[in-house]
């Protein structure tokens, strides 16, 4: 597990001012009411897996909190909690990966999305409709299509931006071992 360090501190801070730019003047109209795609969940899934879980729940959390109120009609704390959830699991997930040391080969690729894909479908199909429905009494047929969709479109979000974003991170790292010390 990654440490609570100024590092992290500092990627949470970033992460959860770009979750919230991206999900407040990126976000594109699904169809569905109130449901849009999200890129900004690539973006919090490479934090994640570059940061570790307390970096993804905080980025998720603060993102999806000023996003919500920046449109003026209240937290829906319900999806807030659920951003948060999706932040841990993925950076908890995918803490075997070594990202951090330049490595980012087709295995961990496939595991990254793996891991996303797992935390999509728990946080979009059933957290986030289950909240709504507890916390809001939402319509069950409605929160669970809007949930549906919200985890199709994330997964594929996710798939794209984040596996982007964390391949574009190990390639820029230098490698173990790689820097020689002249004499």
């Amino acid at each position: 597990m990654k440490k609570f360090s100024v590092k992290t501190i500092v990627a949470t801070g970033i992460g959860a001012a770009l979750f919230f730019v991206l999900g407040r003047f990126v976000a594109i109209p699904s169809g569905i009411p109130n449901t849009n795609i999200s890129i900004q969940y690539g973006l919090l899934a490479f934090i994640a897996a570059v940061f570790g879980p307390i970096a993804g729940l905080l980025a998720g959390l603060i993102g999806h909190f000023f996003i919500d109120f920046s449109y003026g009609w209240g937290v829906w704390w319900s999806w807030v909690i659920t951003s948060a959830f999706f932040g841990c699991f993925v950076g908890a997930g995918a803490s075997k990966l070594k990202i951090e040391d330049g490595e980012f080969a087709v295995k961990d690729i496939i595991y990254f999305n793996v891991v996303q894909v797992i935390g999509h479908l728990l946080s979009w199909a059933v957290i986030a409709p289950i909240l709504d429905i507890v916390m809001y009494q939402e319509p069950a047929n409605k929160v669970f299509v809007q949930g549906l969709v919200s985890a199709g479109v994330n997964i594929l979000a996710t798939a794209i931006v984040g596996t982007l974003l964390c391949i574009a991170y190990a390639k820029a790292k230098p490698k173990q071992g790689s820097l020689k010390e002249e004499a």
